[in-house]
């Protein structure tokens, strides 16, 4: 068994609510924020929202976006291939030293579905994975899309759980790399909820399941 490190993070991450902001500044500053950081540094959850925009991992292939509609298109460093980001969607990005709270990637991947899969839980809702598909889907339509990027431990990106927005840019590409993927939301689910009540929910629950982690790592 591997030794735990040293200073195991027991903390919650802090939640920075920052609104709508420009994704291509935020992306940057995430960035900056991950390469500053130290074994001192918090983790943070940022909870936002973006003006439309569609994101290509960085092994995204660009025929994935079907129709140029005049949405940006946004090549990052994030794991996946296309999503799309706007109004109405509650995004979460994960500033997480992994190694500092003895976590994988897969088990932080784990640990980020099951916050959505009890959100929507405690709306009466069933979430479900999908095998080789990070995310999660309700009647196999997407709801949350993942991806992360992990630099010396760090993890960033993170979270986009569709909440009352406009679902018709995802009919422009394919979701994820999957050809004629459905995809749902909240609203269409029969809960009427603010993106913005939505993502601070998500992060309590993310936070829990960080603590839960926390006591699992024990000797």
């Amino acid at each position: 068994m591997s030794a735990l490190p040293q200073a195991l993070n027991f903390e919650p991450a802090e939640i920075r609510a920052l609104g709508r902001v420009d994704y291509a500044a935020c992306y940057e500053a995430m960035r900056r924020y991950t390469v500053a950081r130290d074994e001192t540094s918090p983790d943070q959850l940022w909870l936002v929202e973006h003006a439309p925009v569609y994101t290509l991992g960085q092994a995204g292939k660009k025929e994935h976006l079907l129709v140029d509609t005049g949405i940006p298109l946004v090549q990052i460093d994030r794991g996946g291939q296309i999503t799309y980001h706007g109004p109405g969607q509650a995004v979460v990005y994960t500033l997480v030293d992994l190694r500092r709270r003895a976590l994988t990637v897969r088990g932080f991947v784990h640990l980020l579905e099951q916050a959505v899969i009890d959100l929507l839980q405690s709306f009466a809702i069933v979430g479900e994975r999908r095998p080789g598909a990070p995310g999660v889907y309700v009647n196999g339509a997407k709801i949350a899309a993942l991806g992360l990027r992990v630099r010396n431990g760090c993890c960033y990106h993170g979270l986009a759980f569709n909440v009352d927005m406009d679902l018709a840019p995802f009919s422009y590409i394919n979701p994820c790399g999957y050809q004629g993927l459905a995809v749902t939301q909240l609203r269409d689910l029969g809960v009427d909820a603010a993106p913005a009540d939505a993502a601070h929910l998500l992060a309590a629950r993310i936070n829990a399941l960080l603590a839960a982690a926390a006591k699992l790592a024990l000797p």
